[in-house]
């Protein structure tokens, strides 16, 4: 822990670094400016660096100390939800045991953790395993370009360690609910509202109807909640609305509500004649259950903790990150393991600084013990 503890001003420092190269998720050219420089980072600490191109989004960084089986993948992605632009109104700056700036906490923090930990154990010739650290380009925005190289590398890994940030007690993330989205749109019959009223068929009364069904599907004690979030319908006030729509989030933590909801988002059917309803969407990311291969993982993981004279604790959360990806494989999974603090995608983001040598010593214990 002293080891890292000293090397604190270098982590902010890097941390400044890489959160001023901004790079919103659909920025392509901003995101590959902070790759670039991570893949360059990752260079100098003694890895091999792959790019894998991507078209819209920025490229996905992959950087590999060592080869063979029974390595550790540590995950991160590099996009932020912030504009450019941000910096200038959410300067990177530290005060009172906390540090700020757009993307300190979700996650520019966990890649600096990572960096440190190999770092170190290679100067102290520990490093003694493979590792594969993976930056991601469009975590925010869903991970559509990632999700297969994500799957590909965590097949291969002995350990996944998701270094997106940990609770505000500095709790890992053992649980995460599923994530998904459907947009619902409803299509009637268009008429004037005054002079041809009864011929109309009103696109916002039926999905008021539907808006209802659909809330109903929450079922707080499995976990599982929908939110209609977005809903737009109508043109002007004296025309029967032709069409509406909305947008739906729903999560859920039991794997298997998630067929039960699918099933009763397809079994909709319209309540007023001559309507129409067209569903589309689904799941995004799998849950990532507490279970039982989770419990064994976070118990090993509290035994290396203890050993270096850290405590962990298990926690959970509603939303979602590339853990859920992993979650299905059948590998050991931590998540939650980057920087703490709070404020996530807001202008208060900010982590706890003792969160870095922290989370840095408890990183490189786990790869050295594991």
């Amino acid at each position: 822990m002293d080891t890292f503890e000293s090397a604190t001003p270098g982590m902010i420092a890097l941390l400044k670094k890489i959160v001023e190269l901004e790079s919103p998720s659909n920025d392509k050219a901003a995101v590959d400016r902070v790759g670039a420089f991570i893949a360059e980072e990752c260079r100098s600490r003694g890895a091999q660096v792959e790019i894998v191109p991507n078209t819209i989004t920025g490229n996905h960084i992959v950087a590999r100390w060592g080869q063979g089986p029974g390595g550790i993948l540590l995950m991160h992605h590099m996009d932020t939800v912030f504009p450019l632009g941000t910096l200038e109104r959410m300067p990177f700056y530290e005060k009172n045991g906390r540090v700020f700036g757009p993307g300190v906490l979700d996650m520019k923090g966990g890649l600096v953790i990572s960096l440190f930990a190999i770092s170190a154990l290679a100067a102290a010739g520990e490093l003694n395993r493979p590792v594969t650290v993976l930056v991601t380009s469009d975590e925010e925005i869903g991970s559509d370009s990632s999700v297969d190289l994500i799957t590909r590398l965590a097949r291969e890994a002995a350990l996944v360690l998701v270094m997106e940030s940990g609770l505000l007690d500095g709790s890992l993330k053992t649980w995460r609910k599923g994530v998904g989205e459907y947009k619902l749109r409803v299509r009637g019959r268009a008429a004037h509202a005054g002079g041809a009223h009864d011929e109309g068929r009103n696109a916002i009364e039926e999905m008021a109807h539907q808006i209802l069904a659909i809330q109903k599907m929450t079922d707080y004690a499995r976990g599982t909640t929908l939110n209609v979030g977005v809903i737009h319908g109508g043109t002007v006030s004296n025309v029967v609305p032709e069409e509406a729509m909305i947008e739906i989030d729903y999560r859920v933590l039991i794997p298997e509500e998630a067929g039960r909801v699918d099933a009763a988002m397809q079994a909709l059917q319209p309540v007023t004649r001559d309507t129409s309803l067209q569903v589309s969407g689904g799941l995004n990311r799998p849950p990532m259950p507490f279970d039982a291969l989770m419990e064994t993982t976070f118990n090993k993981a509290h035994a290396i903790a203890a050993g270096i004279g850290l405590q962990i604790k298990a926690g959970g959360s509603g939303g979602g990150s590339d853990g859920n990806f992993v979650a299905p494989l059948g590998v050991a999974l931590l998540d939650g393991m980057g920087t703490y603090g709070e404020g996530l995608h807001s202008e208060r983001e900010y982590i706890f600084t003792r969160s870095l040598p922290e989370r840095a010593a408890l990183t490189a214990a786990l790869i050295k013990h594991w």
